[in-house]
């Protein structure tokens, strides 16, 4: 992605979310199901889909013990947005008091673990997700300029997303957590409609004529934009990820870790 030229600056890490303060949880909350890693892997996928979904169904409401704002509505005080460099999209444009719905109707297609890293492989389904917000934009997306300031909202369904998270398993005050370093997303999109208000100083024909074509034309609008919001998704998950794995022990997920550790060491 680094080829296209683009960089997102993606304000939720410190304005959203915070630093990753949350204090430990000693007991194990009901959101958190154990599996056993050493198990058959088709038992241990089965298990792990089935806790990471019950984990989705809490943490959208937010959990103050570790510190996780809600999450449905999500509230982003402000997203930054560079893109240039030749190709389909040239974009320099700002969102302010952005709200993002849809993360608490998360559908956990499988979950697997791999028991030498512990790195984690999902593959979710959101049936919908809608941005709205304020916007400042000046730019272009496929072969239409665009320039305008004002409200603005963008409907997604029907997102299948690959999330691949690089795990290190670390040592702290006795307990074993999962550190997630990196997050990486593929997805598509079954369908997008948005909304740009005053575009173009606020002419309307220009105005109603653009939605009216970048709607049409979803499909290549959304694989366009596919590198931003790919990162956008990324900068949100890695977020969400270390709140819950860097405070809640990760023999909470996994109850067989010291079994699986000793494996791991008898490899090397």
């Amino acid at each position: 992605m680094g080829s296209l030229g683009f960089w997102v600056i993606f304000a939720i890490s410190c304005q959203c979310f915070g630093g990753l303060s949350g204090k430990i949880l000693d007991v194990q909350p009901d959101f958190v199901k154990t599996c056993m890693i050493t198990r058959p892997k088709a038992e241990f996928v089965n298990c792990s889909t089935h806790a990471v979904q019950t984990l989705f169904n809490e943490i959208p409401k937010g959990n103050e013990d570790i510190e996780l704002q809600i999450l449905d509505p999500l509230k982003v005080p402000f997203v930054k947005i560079l893109q240039g460099g030749g190709g389909p999209v040239t974009v320099n444009a700002s969102l302010t008091q952005v709200t993002v719905i849809g993360f608490g109707n998360t559908q956990i297609i499988l979950n697997s673990v791999d028991p030498d890293t512990y790195d984690f492989f999902t593959k979710l389904h959101l049936p919908r997700m809608r941005i709205d917000g304020n916007y400042e934009l000046l730019g272009r997306i496929l072969v239409i300029p665009l320039r305008g300031k004002g409200n603005c909202w963008f409907d997604a369904k029907d997102l299948d997303i690959d999330v691949k998270s690089d795990v290190k398993l670390e040592n702290r005050d006795g307990f074993y957590f999962f550190k997630v370093t990196n997050v990486h997303v593929k997805f598509s999109i079954g369908g997008l409609k948005l909304h740009m208000g005053n575009l173009f100083d606020g002419i309307k024909a220009l105005e109603d004529s653009t939605n009216a074509y970048l709607n049409a034309n979803w499909r290549p609008v959304a694989e366009s934009l596919n590198p931003i919001l790919s990162k956008t998704i990324e900068d949100i998950m890695l977020e969400i990820l270390q709140k819950v794995f860097d405070n809640i022990p990760a023999s909470f997920f996994l109850g067989d870790i010291n079994e699986n550790e000793t494996l791991r060491a008898r490899k090397v």
